[in-house]
């Protein structure tokens, strides 16, 4: 062979080698993107950073986050689909993106495993819902039972149409038997806030970090939050599940990989990010922020989403008919 043959055989060869997905006791060995479509410095953004800089040491690779937020996260869904799938790009979706309003975005809702692999969980942050102060409604069936007397006269505020809150709002009504009225809000929690505390809007559903302050001054009732369970950080606080039984919403930050990403991969990124997950520091941290640690299996992640799917598919569909009759 020729000495410029040679040459060309050794680099196709090479570069095979570079493309061939890495076996489970070499990877990781160079450091791992993970796109977000979260905002610099947001809440979500805060948490992710929180448990990729511990993720990294235990796998003893850099995990550098990319921050791609636009289009109601089609931009980073985009992107991470378009990704080599050998394991060093992978995606953080919020619970929206498999929950969005169809139409809202080109390629939303997504679907697992039609678009992503699932890789594993990271946090869940279940919605609060508190009243203003001066409103004189201390409980959820104090709410319940004023709005089953004023049928459309109470209304919430919510971040965004078709976002987790206004969801949260939707499901409520339609396991009470009642009708309230959303009062969306862009932009983040704080506009929403303000008017709640000076009483343009009785009502706010939203996560604890956008609550929290208001929380903490008593300036707002917290009226029941909609975790499975009691949180250990407010054990006086009733779920709204106590009142409508088996009622559960919330934000929620998981982790899925490229079609084609190597099993092997995707199962030693899952156990070092359970890993992280279980170190009790960490979580103590997070739940400070509102984001409670929510360790899955791939197995575990893929159910979590269908089963998300299953519960808002119905809730989605009644509100998208309501807004054309």
């Amino acid at each position: 062979m020729q000495a410029p043959l040679r040459l060309v055989a050794l680099t196709l060869i090479l570069a095979a080698a570079a493309a061939w997905p890495a076996k489970a006791d070499d990877y990781p060995n160079k450091p791992i993107r993970i796109i977000s479509d979260s905002a610099p410095g947001s809440a979500v953004d805060v948490t992710f950073r929180m448990v990729m800089d511990r993720l990294g040491t235990v796998l003893g690779q850099q995990i550098v986050p990319v921050d791609q937020p636009g289009a109601s996260g089609a931009i980073a869904a985009h992107a991470a689909s378009e990704s080599i799938a050998d394991g060093y790009t992978l995606f953080a979706p919020a619970i929206s993106l498999f929950i969005a309003l169809s139409g809202k975005a080109e390629n939303l809702p997504l679907m697992l495993p039609r678009d992503f692999l699932p890789v594993g969980s990271l946090v869940a942050q279940p919605m609060f819902i508190c009243a203003n102060s001066a409103s004189g409604i201390k409980s959820l069936p104090d709410l319940i039972e004023r709005a089953k007397k004023e049928p459309g006269k109470i209304s919430f505020a919510a971040t965004g149409i078709g976002r987790i809150t206004h969801l949260t709002g939707l499901l409520l009504q339609s396991r009470a038997g009642i009708s309230l009225q959303v009062v969306p809000y862009t932009g983040g929690p704080a506009a929403a806030l303000t008017d709640v505390i000076g009483g343009r809007v009785p009502l706010i559903i939203e996560g604890y970090s956008g609550l929290a302050g208001a929380i903490q001054a008593h300036s707002i009732n917290v009226l029941a939050v909609a975790a499975t369970h009691r949180l250990a950080d407010f054990p006086d606080l009733p779920t709204v599940a106590e009142t409508l039984p088996g009622f559960a919403a919330g934000g929620w930050q998981g982790i899925v990989a490229p079609r084609g990403t190597p099993a092997a991969a995707i199962e030693k990124f899952n156990a070092a990010l359970n890993k992280v997950l279980a170190e009790q520091d960490l979580a103590k941290q997070l739940a400070l922020r509102g984001a409670y640690v929510d360790p899955m299996s791939p197995a575990e992640t893929n159910a979590f989403v269908n089963a998300q799917q299953a519960q808002w598919g119905p809730v989605l569909a009644a509100f998208e008919a309501s807004t054309k009759k």
